[in-house]
């Protein structure tokens, strides 16, 4: 089930240095500064960001002069253009202004740009995730029980909005000499299983505990899984607060330290405190 299987330090270590790089990435959660939707700014002047906004059909598009400096995908540009959002594949359009990068967003019907600066003062400081070194403790075998029948339940997010989640099974596993479950989805491909979760190392005294986000793999043929707290990691939300996240669904928080051997903290000057 593991990928920790030949050596589950050294595959530990490498995970940790993947994520640790993905977040401090020029255009990774550390350098966000800005998620700005057009609506709030209808006279179209969006601050920080320059040209003149107006919202399209697919997303919004800047008319520039020369002083603004802006360019599409490398090229410099002025006068009207229609980049493509995020949600058009194979990738958005590329906005930028020296140093940041600017990119079309579509998020539930409401348009909107996110902005990078890889100079920002949060990349600079390069807070860690508090990640700790490997725990065979934190490796709990379990078995996957798929439900019988289809769920829905309603999980706040961190914007104040309900979503729902359609969570598939449950892996069933032991920690502390008790039983426990985590309600997980899965993916559309069916070949993972994702959920979110909270537990004792999380969040202030009586405020919702952060969420962590582990990927437990896939169970086997027998319905056999490993529960691995070390593939647990902060969400980006953790980095940035200008991303929207999922609280744990309900009955995904653990009365326990979980996450422990995953993602835990960031730098006290970097804590959104959710």
């Amino acid at each position: 089930m593991s990928d920790d299987a030949d050596d589950p330090h050294a595959a530990r270590r490498e995970r940790h240095e993947r994520r640790a790089a993905a977040v401090s990435a020029p255009c990774g959660p550390l350098a966000l500064t800005g998620t700005p939707r057009l609506a709030d700014h209808p006279e179209g002047r969006i601050p920080a960001v320059p040209g003149q906004w107006r919202r399209t059909e697919g997303g919004g598009a800047p008319t520039a002069t020369a002083g603004d400096s802006l360019s599409l995908d490398g090229e410099p540009f002025a006068g009207d253009v229609v980049p493509t959002a995020d949600e058009t594949p194979p990738a958005p359009s590329r906005l930028s202004v020296g140093e940041l990068r600017i990119a079309m967003i579509r998020r539930e019907g409401e348009r909107g740009v996110r902005v990078h600066d890889p100079d920002s003062r949060a990349r600079r400081a390069r807070a860690g995730d508090g990640a700790t070194p490997y725990d065979p403790a934190f490796v709990r075998p379990g078995r996957f029980r798929p439900y019988a029948e289809d769920r829905s339940v309603q999980a706040e997010n961190t914007d104040g909005r309900a979503r729902g989640l359609d969570p598939g099974g449950e892996p069933v596993f032991s920690f502390g000499g008790a039983g426990r479950t985590l309600q997980v989805a899965v993916d559309a491909d069916g070949d993972s299983l994702w959920t979110g979760f909270g537990d004792a190392t999380g969040g202030r005294p009586g405020s919702r505990p952060r969420p962590r986000f582990p990927k437990p793999g896939i169970p086997d043929a027998r319905g056999a899984i490993a529960v691995d707290s070390h593939h647990s990691a902060l969400p980006h939300c953790a980095f940035a607060d200008r991303f929207t996240c999922r609280f744990p669904p309900p009955g995904n928080t653990l009365p326990f330290e979980a996450a422990a051997a995953g993602g835990r903290r960031l730098k006290a000057a970097l804590a959104t405190g959710i």
